[in-house]
């Protein structure tokens, strides 16, 4: 059925869908409402006040992330009143914590930086807050720097809602609040699985991979899609390259993985530049492996295939696939068993 509702953003009528928030409505048509807390695919929270619009008719300004589109609305997403509102807002994230964007790794990747960069707020008017919290950096993948969390929850949603980990959620009251696991134990004890969700979800530096400081930071490194090999999900992902070397890898928005990684394919990449790799074919000659082209290791393969099946017949061949390898790789390895070496013998274990 077609719905004649629509909405009236900065002066254009949408039409939207009856769950659409004034957000997504806007995300959908290419407007920019700027956010912080909002994490696609959770409940919204309204926590940081970023997204703050003005509806007419209104008593007050309006987060965008959490109001339900109405047919009607007459929403202005860039007025005087919303500029007002957003510096004001930056203005207090920014005395909230020790946000040193000199030495941060998150810089380039920073949320909090590039609202404050787009709406000119060099600075706080108000007192800056002390670090409440030491810094954690105990456990083997993850650094939580408590005096940079801006308390926006996107790490607790993306630990509960996204991955269902529920090892964190938002502890004690006020000026006390932050992050906690169960019994504000650190991150190693508590039942935190290391899939590094958070770091992805976090839009500050408090959160960020135990190397960084070791790594180029975002903005020196390109980024490479590809699709984890650890399992045959078929994750993609982004690899993020410099010197021909990968930095940090991060999931990308879509199917099947809609930007979730697991532990191994966010934080096991080390192996892509081990030097205990094989970078060429070998060949055992004389007792010992020796380099050898793709074609003479291939050529000599082939000729093995041909006399173990002419000696003891096809059956005697049996081929094992791989879970590192993509379906259409694997899909190829049957094929050629079944149809070039005339046997059913193959097999596939996805346990790794």
């Amino acid at each position: 059925m077609k719905n004649d509702k629509s909405i009236t953003i900065n002066g254009n009528q949408f039409s939207f869908r009856p769950e659409d928030t004034i957000l997504e409505v806007a995300q959908r048509n290419g407007i920019f409402i700027p956010t912080l807390c909002h994490l696609k695919g959770t409940t919204p929270t309204g926590a940081c006040r970023v997204c703050m619009v003005e509806v007419k008719g209104a008593r007050s300004l309006v987060a965008s992330c959490a109001a339900p589109a109405m047919d009607g609305m007459d929403v202005q997403t860039e007025s005087s009143d919303v500029i007002r509102s957003r510096k004001l807002t930056i203005s207090l994230l920014l005395s909230s914590g020790h946000h040193d964007c000199l030495l941060c790794p998150a810089t380039g990747d920073c949320v909090l930086q590039q609202l404050a960069y787009r709406y000119k707020v060099s600075g706080t008017q108000f007192e800056a807050s002390n670090a409440r919290y030491p810094l954690e950096n105990v456990n083997p993948f993850i650094i939580r720097d408590f005096s940079k969390c801006v308390l926006c929850g996107r790490c607790v949603q993306a630990c509960n809602d996204i991955q269902v980990n529920n090892a964190i959620d938002l502890g004690y009251r006020g000026s006390a609040a932050k992050v906690v696991t169960a019994g504000d134990r650190s991150l190693k004890d508590s039942d935190c699985v290391f899939c590094g969700e958070c770091i992805q979800a976090c839009p500050v530096g408090a959160l960020y991979p135990k190397d960084a400081l070791n790594k180029p930071r975002y903005g020196e490194t390109q980024k490479i899609r590809t699709t984890c090999s650890y399992c045959g999900v078929g994750c993609q992902m982004h690899l993020h390259v410099k010197d021909n070397l990968v930095q940090k890898v991060t999931g990308v928005d879509t199917a099947p993985n809609n930007g979730s990684l697991c532990v191994k394919g966010r934080f096991g990449y080390d192996f892509i530049a081990s030097k205990d790799r094989l970078t060429t074919p070998l060949i055992r000659k004389k007792g010992k492996f020796c380099d050898a082209s793709w074609d003479e290791a291939l050529t000599l393969v082939a000729k093995k295939f041909t006399q173990i099946q002419k000696k003891h017949g096809s059956d005697s061949i049996g081929v094992l696939t791989s879970a590192r390898i993509t379906n259409e790789d694997n899909y190829i390895a049957q094929k050629f068993t079944r149809a070039i070496l005339k046997t059913n013998n193959i097999d596939h274990c996805a346990r790794l």
